[in-house]
């Protein structure tokens, strides 16, 4: 059977075509239109399905379902759509508009999550039922996987590492309303905003500094290099953003004791810069026997993660006949 996976972004929308042993048929993906709230987009995407499903001589029948990766606040049992803020939809019904236009049954589900399941199933996280899987970009996004389930928690809320206060006191704004939460201090935004806060306060010479007065601004991908590099200040600040990325993932292990912990997005092209002082919190924040079963290696997927997780999920949970 074919397994059609869906990441829905908000500036694009990924898709593929996954049969049951994880074989992408095809991919390919559409902008993601959010003009009136977002409501072409189930249209926009169903198009696309349809027309994929044509392209290669697709029945109905072959096709088991679609499954889908969300951003926002989700009901995973109805696909309803609480609110999405980047996409504009408030109380949307994607679910239902999907299978109704479809034809197909579908199953909806965090994008976090999905890219989780994903690595579960062929990625970094392959073979473990238990894992954490941490994306490291402009926010901090998460998926907890326990005996091989995502948990979602009482209203869907499990599994937000990146809203974890790391700094109860003197912490940055986050945009979900708190201060001191983990995204604040070790997403792609918190680096740089890290590193913009060290060089306004030590005026000593630095690589950073350096790039920042050639360019005007500098990234967490600035500050990771640097840090490669050995410039202190640079190194002072990846240092800083690992210290509370161990803090919390070390008591979210000491919680579930995961057999791996998957780190993705742009900030894990650091890779060892990032990954031996992450190591190092992990191993001080977590208990000797956690810290022993549990591996961090970085995800594999890449953009691929989203898709191959929303195919997993649909194969896992919709009923081959329910709705040709």
């Amino acid at each position: 059977m074919i397994n059609i996976g869906i990441d829905l972004g908000g500036t694009t929308t990924k898709m593929a075509l996954i049969d049951d042993h994880g074989k992408m048929i095809d991919k390919w993906a559409i902008a993601t239109n959010t003009i009136d709230n977002g409501r072409h987009i189930a249209s926009d995407i169903s198009e696309s399905v349809l027309k994929k499903m044509q392209q290669f001589n697709l029945e109905h029948s072959t096709v088991r379902g679609v499954g889908v990766g969300a951003p926002g606040f989700i009901n995973m049992d109805t696909g309803f759509i609480y609110q999405a803020v980047n996409i504009g939809w408030k109380d949307y019904p994607l679910k239902e508009e999907l299978e109704q236009s479809i034809r197909l049954p579908v199953v909806i589900d965090n994008d976090a999550n999905m890219a989780a399941l994903g690595e579960m199933w062929l990625g970094a996280g392959q073979g473990a039922k238990n894992l954490i899987c941490v994306t490291l970009g402009t926010g901090v996004g998460g998926g907890i996987i326990c005996d091989g389930e995502i948990l979602h928690g009482v209203s869907g809320m499990a599994g937000e590492i990146g809203h974890i206060t790391v700094m109860p006191t003197d912490g940055a704004s986050c945009n979900c309303g708190k201060t001191g939460c983990l995204e604040t201090v070790s997403s792609a935004t918190g680096i740089r905003r890290l590193a913009l806060d060290a060089l306004d306060y030590n005026d000593s010479v630095s690589i950073l500094r350096d790039i920042f007065e050639s360019k005007g601004d500098i990234s967490a991908e600035d500050v990771f290099n640097c840090a490669a590099k050995k410039d202190p200040l640079s190194s002072t600040v990846a240092e800083k953003a690992a210290y509370y990325l161990g803090f919390a993932l070390g008591s979210i292990a000491v919680t579930i004791n995961p057999e791996k912990i998957v780190i993705g997005g742009g900030v894990s092209h650091a890779e060892d810069t990032l990954i031996v002082p992450l190591t190092k919190y992990f191993k001080r924040f977590s208990l000797p026997r956690v810290f022993d079963a549990c591996t961090i290696n970085l995800a594999q997927l890449g953009n691929d993660a989203g898709v191959i997780g929303a195919a997993w999920l649909c194969m896992q949970k919709i009923k081959q006949g329910t709705m040709n």
